[in-house]
């Protein structure tokens, strides 16, 4: 098998910084971790709310500590570092290599999408973002690696586009119309989501916007990992 990842972000109009930050890392047992977080107001102030949580997590996997304490410790500095009065949200995506395991752990209210044998699951039990009080938990879905299984991370500027043209995405609809008209392809799935909410927020998204797709295809051409990274300058 072999697995696939792409994200596409985009940040809030007329902002000089996105305030989401994505980090991706190695694992110590094998596979890879990608952590995204969504730091409170905008620009800025919430790219430094952002950097803290992710950097504090990225850093605990690191050093092989579990998703979940990775998460309830990422929680925690940001209460002790900025004393409950700042929140972040955070999603950690993880290809587990040592328990053949996609895992999902969300403090996001945001759902999560898993798509499996083609039906699309929503995960949108609520949750708390994290930052707020001491011994935040998150939730945590454990699934085994299996191939044409997909899972679609993101901020809640892609829940909230199309808000301000009271046109608010129907984001179960478009990603089952995705799933009929693109091919099994991380990249043009994360794509063909933002596209789809810039385009109902007129070209001037009113969030900052992050995608974060993940796929497990059931073949693969060879033994080669590659990374591709595109961004404006």
């Amino acid at each position: 098998m072999e697995a696939q990842v792409a994200a596409s972000k985009v940040g809030k109009y007329a902002t000089s910084e996105s305030g989401d930050t994505l980090e991706m890392i190695e694992r110590p047992g094998g596979g890879l971790s990608f952590v995204l977080a969504d730091g409170q107001r905008s620009g800025k102030p919430a790219k430094h709310i952002s950097n803290i949580v992710a950097r504090k997590a990225i850093s605990l996997l690191a050093e092989g500590v579990r998703d979940g304490a990775a998460a309830r410790a990422a929680s925690d500095y940001l209460y002790t570092h900025r004393s409950g009065k700042v929140v972040s949200t955070l999603n950690i995506l993880s290809i587990d290599l040592s328990s053949r395991t996609l895992v999902l752990t969300r403090n996001n209210p945001s759902p999560l999408i898993i798509i499996r044998n083609r039906k699309v699951l929503t995960m949108d039990e609520p949750v708390d973002p994290v930052g707020i009080r001491r011994d935040i938990r998150p939730l945590i879905h454990e699934i085994p690696l299996e191939a044409n299984l997909a899972v679609i991370v993101f901020t809640d500027g892609l829940t909230h586009a199309g808000d301000r043209s009271g046109q608010r995405i129907q984001l179960r609809q478009v990603i089952e119309r995705i799933l009929e008209e693109e091919p099994f392809d991380a990249q043009r799935w994360a794509d063909a989501l933002l596209e789809h909410a810039v385009a109902l927020d007129q070209g001037r998204p009113g969030d900052d916007i992050s995608i974060l797709v993940a796929m497990i295809h059931d073949s693969s051409v060879d033994d080669v990992r590659r990374l591709w990274a595109r961004m404006p300058l």
